[in-house]
């Protein structure tokens, strides 16, 4: 079932403590300027393989930093659906799921391990007021009368499954969801810049249904999985001039798309036709009877016909500021 208590703790980094023992986490001493809470982030799996896989954005740009800089300080739950602020890993367009790769929680020497890659984006930012963190994940406490193990601040208090929280297979199924996975976010404010964080296990799918977030077991073919969308026109200035979205199949084999669709940042959907030969791109109007592009900012996600995520991209308001310019993907 899904998480209980999902949401995106907004603080200030004070101080942490590397990942050690049998189930390590990498542990985070937070502010939201009048309570303390502790960061929990998983760095070693429970199951093999145990390295986690991770990938980091040094300049994360997507439509849902808008509203998260307009959040009070402190925890704030989140609805899991999209359109809002939840992050999910397949649906969001947050990141390239194969940029993602195995790194192991401590390793001998410098800068080779999970433990010390987290050090350096959270050192940066203990004590530092001008350095903002959004974890995302399931809030804890607060435990009356309990002090934190960790850190010893009264009563205990924090949020953890800082990683993505669906396609878990066996005794981790029950924590299975869409649109509530785990994260975190950086904001720099003097260098107008954002840093993502993204874990996720090893042992976990990327193809999960959309109801449940329970893992999803197929195959997807090479020439299916080369089909990609390279760019958008979503601000056309004239209303008689059709958005579109430009697909290009990368294989070396025609692909049909017959009863695949285009889906938008409430996930509506449109339905796709039509032979993308190799090499071919095809540009698909936008029918507003089935999805919305909006200038502010959104999502496009491509699925085939089984449901299945095969691409998707995401865009900020300033990337379509721009009337009659095609954004590059």
């Amino acid at each position: 079932m899904p998480l209980k208590n999902y949401g995106v703790l907004k603080c200030q980094a004070i101080e942490r403590k590397l990942g050690e023992g049998s189930t390590p986490h990498y542990q985070v001493l937070v502010t939201d300027t009048k309570v303390k809470h502790r960061i929990a982030i998983n760095v070693k799996s429970q199951q093999s393989p145990s390295d986690l896989l991770y990938f980091v954005s040094d300049n994360f740009n997507h439509p849902i930093i808008k509203g998260l800089v307009k959040l009070n300080y402190g925890f704030n739950q989140l609805d899991s659906k999209p359109g809002g602020l939840a992050l999910d890993f397949i649906r969001g367009n947050l990141f390239a799921q194969n940029k993602m790769k195995p790194l192991p929680y401590k390793v001998p020497g410098p800068d080779n391990d999970l433990n010390e890659l987290l050090e350096l984006y959270i050192g940066r930012a203990l004590n530092n007021k001008d350095i903002t963190l959004y974890a995302f994940g399931q809030k804890w406490g607060p435990e009356n009368n309990k002090e934190d193990k960790y850190f010893h601040f009264l009563p205990g208090n924090g949020i953890h499954d800082i990683h993505m929280n669906q396609g878990n297979a066996g005794s981790f199924q029950r924590d299975n969801g869409v649109w509530q996975d785990g994260g975190l976010l950086i904001h720099y404010p003097s260098r107008n810049q954002w840093v993502g964080i993204f874990l996720a296990f090893q042992s976990q799918s990327f193809h999960t249904d959309d109801r449940t977030g329970n893992r999803i077991e197929t195959l997807i073919a090479p020439s299916i999985a080369g089909i990609r969308i390279i760019a958008a026109l979503v601000n056309p200035s004239s209303q008689d001039t059709a958005k579109k979205v430009a697909l290009i199949n990368t294989s070396a084999e025609k692909v049909d798309l017959t009863d695949w669709k285009l889906a938008d940042t409430l996930k509506r959907k449109q339905p796709l036709s039509g032979i993308i030969n190799p090499g071919e791109v095809m540009q698909i109007p936008v029918d507003k009877n089935y999805i919305q592009l909006e200038n502010e900012g959104g999502i496009i996600t491509l699925v085939d016909r089984n449901g299945i995520k095969i691409d998707g991209v995401s865009y900020t308001k300033e990337d379509a500021q721009k009337p009659d310019w095609t954004i590059l993907f």
